[in-house]
């Protein structure tokens, strides 16, 4: 019986352009050393890329803002997915964040857990996107 971790993760796609701007962001020496960037990597790499112009209007992409369900505490909130340094709109959450790159290519109704401060797992289900740039047609933001 096989029991990879990677078993219990749902599949994610992300755009080009979302990827293009991380990578870059992940080559740049003041990230190199934050937690978790080994885990971003990790999901970039099993992502399904696809052009901006073909992103779904339910997909986080960077700069969505969402509304997402913790399922332990059974309490809902609004997160908007941002880059580091990028301007602050309310509850923002860094890509670099582990809950970041956990929402980063989840699509409405898609779930996924992470590993908490204290070694504990959280588990999000993505119920909605309130904004979403390319749905708004903002393709290359």
């Amino acid at each position: 019986m096989e029991t990879t971790m990677d078993l219990s993760l749902p599949p994610i796609t992300i755009s080009s352009l979302d990827l293009e701007r991380i990578e870059e962001l992940l080559a740049s020496t003041a990230v190199k050393k934050l937690p978790g960037l080994e885990a971003l990597q990790e999901e970039l790499n099993r992502a399904r890329v696809i052009d901006p112009e073909e992103v779904p209007p339910d997909l986080v992409t960077m700069n969505s803002t969402v509304v997402v369900l913790d399922e332990d505490s059974d309490m809902q909130s609004e997160l908007t997915l941002v880059y580091p340094n990028s301007p602050r709109p309310a509850n923002p959450v860094s890509v670099l964040a582990p809950v970041g790159s956990a929402l980063l290519g989840l699509s409405v109704g898609q779930s996924i857990s992470w590993p908490a401060p204290g070694g504990r797992a959280l588990r999000l289900r993505v119920l909605g996107i309130k904004n979403q740039p390319e749905a708004s047609g903002l393709y290359y933001r």
